[in-house]
């Protein structure tokens, strides 16, 4: 144990005393190996934060959660929006027939959805956006309150003016989220009492529901302000524990059809959204700019094995002298080669640590400038030293297999 530690010891100080003796030569010659990291360790850190940003809120959707609306996720140059515009919205009243008939749903909500002003006093808030919710749609989408409570089963029933308010809307209008609690406002020109406010929900790359800068109200009150035809409108279903979305899609897609009276030969005039497929697309779109990362960080690392395969030749010829000595002592060839191996890899390692510092720098900027947190996992940490050690292994290898061939004699000799 002695003897390994003593070798790595050993390497270390070359390794510092080359970059300390020969800093230009040194520093060129780590330069392709820094850019390396920084490249891929940059890609790799700023992919995983959007995709892990935009899966929280594609999750914040629900991943059982079913979507019946007009119109299907999706878009491209091939959207038949023609086919789709002809379809008929979502209604109220299709509501209890899923919620009678369907065996796989756990609970069903009606949302209209629509924008108005929101006045307090002298404070007027613009084109606010605003749910009229039925009862169940807290069981589907988790709502998270700061402040206050949410609303009751009468408000929901009698259509009471109550409002729920998002986090950003509250501080906007009192300052102080706690004070919006109790406090009436006017939208749509009718007066309504804040009952509660939500936590904040911080940005999201998805938007999803924005629950900070929007409002939700009963149903029964909401359509008594809104024309519900020209008001967004959907029906969400969530699924049971343990079913799967898929089971769930087929089973509505046959109540929606005989809800709608639609013959075996036509097709469906409604969509069954979830977010399975925009995870699956995005899994593959992350997947290729992860190999872009690595093919443009792969250029600069073989740059870089080659500058450090170089600096390794020169010092085993600066070295011979020393070489000789060691093996004429008692040295093996195994404990030369692992010596220079060692010295190799710290080299690319101390490479790798400064790329990593850059992307760490990097992501200090980012988070600043952009709508999520940009971060570098531990995972991608290990990558980068792994990266790094393979290199040093890579560009040492010959330069350490001609420095434990060396002949003691003729290596004391040379000078």
């Amino acid at each position: 144990m002695r003897k390994v530690v003593n070798i790595v010891w050993n390497s270390l100080k070359m390794a510092i005393e080359e970059l300390r003796t020969n800093k230009m030569r040194t520093f060129l010659s780590l330069f392709g190996v820094t850019i390396g990291i920084f490249c891929i360790i940059g890609v790799l850190a700023t992919v995983q934060s959007l995709k892990q940003n935009i899966k929280d809120g594609l999750k914040d959707l629900g991943t059982n959660t079913v979507y019946v609306q007009k119109w299907p996720w999706g878009g491209g140059g091939d959207y038949p929006w023609w086919k789709y515009v002809k379809r008929p919205e979502p209604k109220f009243e299709e509501m209890r027939p899923i919620k009678t008939r369907s065996q796989y749903a756990d609970a069903v909500a009606f949302m209209l959805f629509n924008s108005s002003n929101v006045e307090y006093k002298d404070n007027l808030l613009t084109n606010v956006s605003w749910y009229g919710a039925t009862e169940e749609f807290n069981r589907i989408q988790e709502i998270k309150l700061g402040d206050g409570r949410y609303l009751s089963s009468s408000e929901f029933a009698n259509g009471s003016p109550v409002i729920v308010m998002g986090y950003e809307n509250a501080v906007k209008l009192f300052d102080e989220p706690q004070k919006a609690v109790g406090k009436q406002v006017t939208i749509a020109g009718r007066t309504a009492t804040i009952v509660g406010v939500m936590k904040k929900a911080g940005q999201s790359m998805v938007g999803a529901w924005d629950f900070d800068n929007i409002i939700i109200v009963p149903f029964n009150f909401c359509r008594q302000v809104v024309d519900e035809r020209n008001a967004g409108r959907f029906l969400l279903v969530k699924g049971k524990e343990g079913v799967a979305v898929d089971v769930l899609k087929d089973e509505l897609k046959g109540i929606m059809r005989s809800v709608r009276k639609l013959r075996p030969t036509e097709d469906d005039n409604f969509a069954l959204n979830d977010v399975t497929a925009s995870s699956q697309s995005l899994d593959a779109l992350f997947t290729n700019l992860n190999i872009g990362g690595l093919v443009i960080g792969g250029f600069s690392l073989i740059v870089g094995l080659f500058g450090i395969a170089n600096i390794m030749f020169v010092t085993v010829k600066e070295r011979t002298s020393q070489i000789g000595l060691k093996k004429a002592v008692g040295a093996q060839k195994a404990y030369i080669m692992t010596e220079f191996l060692l010295e190799s890899s710290f080299l690319c390692i101390i490479g790798g640590f400064i790329g990593l510092l850059l992307v760490f720098l990097i992501t200090l900027a980012l988070s600043a400038a952009l709508p999520f947190k940009v971060f570098i996992s531990a995972g991608i940490v290990a990558l980068a030293m792994g990266i790094s050690i393979g290199v040093g292994l890579l560009a040492g290898i010959i330069p350490a297999w001609n420095a434990a061939r060396l002949d003691p004699v003729v290596a004391i000799r040379s000078k």
